[in-house]
């Protein structure tokens, strides 16, 4: 295999310019990580970072906590009344010697027909859990987020050294030219063309180091941090081997992920709710417990039970029954579509996945040799007037391009693999 530095000896050996400034060149495969730079962020510093300090990942724990405090205060009785009272004062002279004269202390409580708190209940405690899950989704998602803005900083850091690398190339290519119209074996055109391609090289620079400053801006923001701290040198993995079948990742899916499992809860708790609606027309239960003090008489005890009478409760039941019944229709419906949504976006990913790990095998083994063989031809023919420097610039930029292109699908598999690993609800066991 030929790489970019073979190329470069080759031209200053044909033209002896040894007063160039050779520079130093990478292969175009991804740099090890393998001694890693002591200011490089880590891929799980990262992780760790998001999952600390993320506002919407908090916000999300938040609503969590508060759905959970919930649940005990709607299964709780309505708060007894406790009444004090003087009764049957004569208007004259408000004493006591009347025997029906009393002072009372009386306590009354509320029952609801024997279901309904508990389905109430019920139905907080599975919204309650839904809520949990959803945070857990939340944080699965912002792990997907992290690692898909991550890869696309390790992707821009390997293609400006790649594109460094073509700038450096494109201006001993410039020296070699300039060389060669210097003696007249090249001509003017050739020269102004090697200079444009030097400046169109250092544009391309230029735009991408601007989109590493939004990028990092953007992985700040989701690490909880200011816009404007710095992100050290990336890693960058090499890609995987081939994923399991669609059927494996969707039975992984189902056991691991939150969302589907969140969209279970809130069914039940529909379930729940249409159980307590239709429990709405029935009477509530009331105990009264009185004690009433007779000054010159014997003291004396009230106790009654009384129920509501429903007269007008067809009017509100029917419709609350009929609207219960209707969400749970609903969650049933969001349930399926959750379903065949994650079902579809793990094909999709697991497609995506595949297609870079392919490409990116043939440019490596197959299209990358070529195009590297076809420059040292080119370059071998332009030294002796049989094709133009347009011809060697072609075919060092084919080489640029590839190089770039496999990087590019490494971070796009990287990606793909991470929103799966996030349908799964991390049941792959991290896929990075």
């Amino acid at each position: 295999m030929v790489s970019l530095k073979h190329i470069r000896s080759l031209v200053l050996l044909w033209y002896g310019l040894a007063a160039l400034n050779p520079g130093v060149l990478v292969a175009a495969a991804p740099p090890s990580d393998a001694v890693a730079p002591a200011d490089t962020l880590r891929l799980a510093d990262a992780l760790v970072a998001a999952r600390e300090a993320n506002p919407r990942l908090h916000a999300a724990r938040y609503l969590a906590a508060a759905a959970q405090e919930r649940t005990s205060r709607v299964g709780a009785l309505p708060d007894p009344v406790l009444s004090f009272g003087l009764m049957n004062r004569p208007l004259d002279d408000f004493g006591t010697d009347e025997p029906m004269t009393m002072n009372t202390i009386e306590l009354m409580q509320r029952f609801p027909w024997p279901g309904v708190l508990g389905n109430s209940e019920e139905r907080a405690e599975h919204l309650a859990e839904a809520t949990r899950l959803d945070a857990l989704e939340a944080e699965h998602a912002l792990m997907a987020r992290v690692k898909s803005v991550y890869y696309r900083l390790a992707f821009i850091d390997r293609a400006l050294v790649i594109m460094e690398e073509t700038r450096g190339l494109l201006r001993d290519l410039h020296q070699v030219t300039s060389s060669m119209y210097s003696v007249g074996s090249a001509l003017q055109q050739d020269v102004l063309q090697a200079e444009v391609a030097v400046a169109q090289m250092s544009e391309d620079i230029t735009v991408m180091t601007q989109e590493r400053l939004a990028a990092a801006a953007r992985l700040n923001a989701l690490m909880g941090r200011e816009a404007t701290v710095p992100v050290g040198a990336t890693e960058f993995s090499g890609i995987g081997a081939e994923l399991p079948t669609v059927d494996s990742l969707m039975s992984l899916a189902v056991e691991g992920r939150p969302a589907l499992q969140a969209v279970q809860q809130r069914s039940l708790a529909a379930d729940a709710s249409y159980r307590a609606a239709r429990r709405e027309n029935y009477p509530d239960v009331a105990v009264r417990l009185a004690y009433n003090q007779r000054p010159q008489f014997t003291d004396m005890m009230t106790l009654m039970v009384g129920v509501s009478l429903p007269l007008w409760g067809g009017s509100r039941s029917v419709p609350l029954t009929s609207e219960a019944d209707a969400l749970r229709s609903m969650e049933e419906a969001r349930a399926l579509e959750a379903y065949n949504e994650t079902f579809a976006l793990l094909a999709e990913l697991r497609a995506q996945a595949e297609r870079a790990r392919h490409l990116a095998r043939l440019y490596t083994t197959s299209i990358l040799p070529q195009a590297r063989a076809s420059v040292e031809s080119s370059l071998s023919a332009y030294r002796v007037g049989r094709v133009d420097y347009m011809t060697v610039l072609a075919n060092q930029m084919t080489v640029n391009r590839y190089e770039i292109e496999t990087v590019r699908l490494a971070a796009e598999y990287h990606r793909a693999v991470a929103e799966i690993d996030a349908l799964l609800g991390g049941a792959a066991g991290g896929t990075q």
